[in-house]
Parts: C-alpha cells; sequence; structure tokens
C-alpha cells in the first residue's frame, strides 16, 4: 500500500476543497445575514488539515495500483464528508450537534438530500448555498473533478475513474485520455446546470433560489431552500422545468457526449442504447399509475393538477432526486410504497442518479427469466442480449454479485435502524432511502431526520456511502484478501 502517496493525494484534495468554503463567506457578504465567519473559520481548518497531509509527502511520487485507488476513494469520501461538516458546526445558525453536521455533510456530498434541519427559509443564505454547493460537487463526483485536475500535478488518475464510475461496466473511456474523458463530463454537468438555473430563473425563481435549485437537480440531489421543497414555488412551469432536468441528469452522461461530438445522430445516439428506451418506459409507466389512483380517489380539484403532482412526485421520487411538491406519504393506497420502490431502480449507469441503476435492474430480470427458460429445456443455450450485444456471463455474475451485495447491507442497515428503536415503515424507507440516495422516506422521515436518534443518524451515514460508492467499492475494504500482500 502506498501510504505516504495516498496522504499526498489527500492532502491535496481536501486543500482544493476547502477553497470552495470562500463561495459561501463571499455570499454571506453580499446578503449580510450572517454565517461568513464560520466558513472562514472553516477555510483555515480545512486548508491546515490539507497541508499537514500533503506537505511531508510532497516529493514522495509513486504509480498506484488498483488497490491503492479503491482506498482513496473510500478515504476521500470520508474525509470530505468530515470536513465538509465542519461550518454546520462551527455556524450558529443552524445550532446543530455533531451527529447532525456529519449527516446533513454526507446527505450533501452523496446527493441523498436528506436533511435534519427544518427552518430553511429563516437560514442564512451562505448556509442555503453550501448545502446545495456540496450536492453539486458531489453530483457528478469530486474525484471525477479531481481526475480532471490533478494530472496536471502528476497524480494519474484511471485507478480512481474505474473506482468512481457507476455501472456494471467501468472500463469504457470515451476519449483517450482519462483526464480529457473527466474534463468532457465535467463541461456538460456545468452547461446543463447553468442552462436549469436560466430556465428556473426565467420561470420566475430569484436569481439565488434558481442557481442553489439548478445545483441540486441536475445533481439529482433533492435539497431546497425551502422547508416545502418545490411546493413553495406552486408554478406548473417550474416543476415542469425539473422534471426535464431530472430526466436529463438521470441519463447516461456518455450519450450526451456521443450527443455533442454527432450532433447529426444526436436522435440515434441516444434513442439506439437499450437502458435508456427502457428507463423512459418506467417513467412513462410510472407517472400514468400516479396519475390514475390520484384521479380515481379524487385527491385534487382538476385533472391538471393531478398530473402535474403525479409527473413530479413520480419523477422526482424515482429517479431518487427527492424534491417535493407535497409529502407523498400521505397519498393513498400503495402509492407512498410505490414511489419507494421505483427509486430501487433509480437512473441510468454514469448518471447523477442513486438506486441500484436501470441497466442492473434489466439484467436481473432478463437473467431470471433465462433461469426460468433453462428449467424448460435444460439442455438449451440461452444468451442474454441487451439490444444486439450478447454479453458475456462475466458481467451477469457481475451483476448478481452486486445485487447480493446491495441486499446484504439493506438487511444489515435496516436491522441497526430497528436495534435503535425505530419502527418497522421508518426504518425500512428510511435504509431505501439512504442505500438508494433518495432523501425523503415514510413514517418519521416523512418530511426530515431530525427526530431519530443519533446512533440511526450514524447509520444511516455508513448506507448512503455505500450507495454513492457502489456497494462493492467500499464492502471490497471488509474483505481479509484485500489487505493481503
Amino acid at each position: 500500500m502506498q501510504t505516504r502517496s495516498l496522504l499526498r493525494i489527500l492532502g491535496l484534495l481536501i486543500t482544493i476543497f476547502s477553497s470552495t468554503l470562500l463561495i459561501p463567506a463571499i455570499i454571506a457578504a453580499i446578503y449580510n445575514d450572517g454565517g461568513g465567519v464560520a466558513f472562514v473559520q472553516s477555510f483555515s481548518i480545512c486548508a491546515v488539515i490539507g497541508l499537514l497531509c500533503w506537505y511531508p509527502n510532497r516529493s514522495y511520487r509513486r504509480e498506484l495500483k488498483v488497490r491503492d485507488g479503491f482506498v482513496v476513494v473510500v478515504m476521500f469520501w470520508l474525509a470530505l464528508g468530515s470536513v465538509g461538516a465542519v461550518p454546520f458546526i462551527l455556524s450558529d445558525r443552524p445550532d446543530m450537534t455533531l451527529a447532525d453536521s456529519v449527516f446533513e455533510s454526507f446527505s450533501a456530498l452523496t446527493t441523498t438530500g436528506a436533511t435534519v434541519i427544518t427552518g430553511l427559509d429563516d437560514l442564512p443564505k451562505a448556509i442555503l448555498f453550501y448545502r446545495h454547493l456540496l450536492q453539486w460537487l458531489g453530483g457528478m463526483g469530486i474525484i471525477v473533478l479531481a481526475v480532471a485536475v490533478l494530472p496536471m500535478l502528476g497524480v494519474g488518475g484511471m485507478q480512481l475513474y474505474r473506482a468512481e464510475t457507476p455501472g456494471p461496466v467501468k472500463d469504457s473511456k470515451m476519449t483517450p485520455r482519462i483526464a480529457e474523458t473527466a474534463k468532457a463530463l465535467w463541461y456538460i454537468y456545468l452547461a446543463l446546470t447553468t442552462l436549469c438555473g436560466l430556465a428556473y430563473w426565467g420561470a420566475g425563481m430569484s436569481a439565488f433560489d434558481a442557481i442553489c435549485h439548478s445545483f441540486s437537480t441536475i445533481a439529482i440531489g433533492g435539497f431546497s431552500t425551502h422547508d416545502a421543497s418545490m411546493g413553495y414555488f406552486n408554478s406548473p412551469l417550474i416543476n415542469l422545468i425539473c422534471v426535464v432536468f431530472l430526466l436529463i441528469s438521470a441519463v447516461n452522461f456518455s450519450l450526451h457526449y456521443a450527443a455533442i461530438i454527432r450532433p447529426k445522430k444526436m436522435i440515434r445516439s441516444y434513442f439506439k442504447d437499450p437502458e435508456l428506451r427502457l428507463f423512459l418506459m418506467f417513467q412513462l409507466a410510472l407517472v400514468l399509475v400516479v396519475f390514475a389512483v390520484l384521479y380515481k380517489e379524487n385527491i385534487y380539484l382538476s385533472i391538471d393538477e393531478a398530473f402535474n403532482h403525479a409527473l413530479f412526485q413520480a419523477v422526482s421520487v424515482s429517479t431518487t432526486a427527492g424534491f417535493g411538491t407535497e409529502s407523498f406519504s400521505g397519498w393513498p393506497l400503495f402509492l407512498p410504497l410505490l414511489l419507494i420502490f421505483a427509486s430501487f431502480m433509480g437512473g441510468c449507469a454514469g448518471s447523477t442518479g442513486g438506486g441500484m441503476k436501470v441497466i442492473r435492474v434489466v439484467l436481473l430480470f432478463l437473467q431470471g427469466a433465462r433461469e426460468l427458460k433453462r428449467l424448460v429445456h435444460p439442455r438449451a443455450i440461452f444468451a442474454i442480449r441487451l439490444g444486439d450485444k450478447a454479453l458475456p456471463d462475466r458481467v451477469v455474475d457481475a451483476v448478481w454479485g452486486f445485487f447480493a451485495a446491495y441486499a446484504l447491507v439493506f438487511v444489515i442497515c435496516m436491522l441497526g435502524l430497528l436495534f435503535t428503536g425505530l419502527d418497522d415503515i421508518t426504518a425500512f424507507s428510511a435504509t431505501a432511502a439512504a442505500l438508494n440516495n433518495l432523501g425523503p422516506g415514510l413514517g418519521e422521515v416523512a418530511a426530515h431526520y431530525g427526530n431519530i436518534n443519533d446512533a440511526a443518524k450514524w447509520i444511516l451515514v455508513v448506507a448512503m456511502l455505500f450507495g454513492r460508492l457502489e456497494i462493492f467499492t467500499l464492502l471490497v475494504l471488509f474483505t481479509p484478501a484485500f489487505w493481503k500482500n
């Protein structure tokens, strides 16, 4: 294990992150509503920590192995989530405990969107902006940003990219060099954020709200500057803009890249992808089911209102954003559980969405169908095809392994929450919301997580990390074979 190299990289990354803490300090100075001192102090603390890790090891350069890549990814997320909690700890508004501060930081960074804070409308603008900034940085993966910058500092990034990239296939690159790939992804991410912010602003949001909500929309995070979330604006147009950009952000970013470099084949680049087609079909079916139930039960006064809420909530929850026009936990029949289960699928591989990813769910279904065929025809050979390609069994085995690990982590986290005293529905929905990086749940966590005990919050922080790092990246560190020379 290249310990000194890992410390050098970690120090650089924390130092770079510390510079972002000056932005909320500037926001505090502009609005003059308090909070700036906490961010200046946090910048100093984080910069010192980063320099203490980097300076003694500044001249130590060794080639990272794959094992080192996994360690530095996990170590960085743990470190960044921890130092990201410093502004919450030092701030007077809101006054937060250590557990609450760490929970809010990891929830933002992993784009989960679960919050322990109430009274958002009265908080300093600096705190509100910082929460959304953390989501925006975490949405694309700060490691992806790092591998676009660190090659200039002499740090290679291929191992990190393979460990961080979501989806079952991690070896594909859109450009010959990893740094160029990361930069391309980041430019697309930045462009979408800008377009989303302008659309929100044009639809009636203030400039501050438009910027903050564009951060959390493209990151599929779900944080808002208001307790009522998107319901605060009471605007079908804003809801529609949010839905459009959530769907765009839930698509594999490599498809966006392919569409940009081949504009004449843009439509073909998207709809030739079988995962995207299935994703859109699932979204359409979910919206229709939710709308049909709301309309049949006369929950809203008009068809337009019922469709507005059905479209927004179905897309928001199933893509794991967690925005709300109102609390879906109060909807009738099976709708609350249906939406929670929809979040298990999440977005496409290579997107900013959470969940197990559409491609994995599809492959699990195809593998199940193949096993049924084998029962009928034991001697026949059946291949699993995705589009016009037959997939090797290694890929299918990896997906089954992921599902088994996912189920194991889910059960352990849920049992842990039950042990802390949470009721059944709260424990189940909170585990699903954390592991799928969704945010809102049912029961005690339908509105916020401020009322649950600290032990449950620490368990959910671990669940958020497992969900963000795609289970295996973190789970592999607990295997004895990983630490053997």
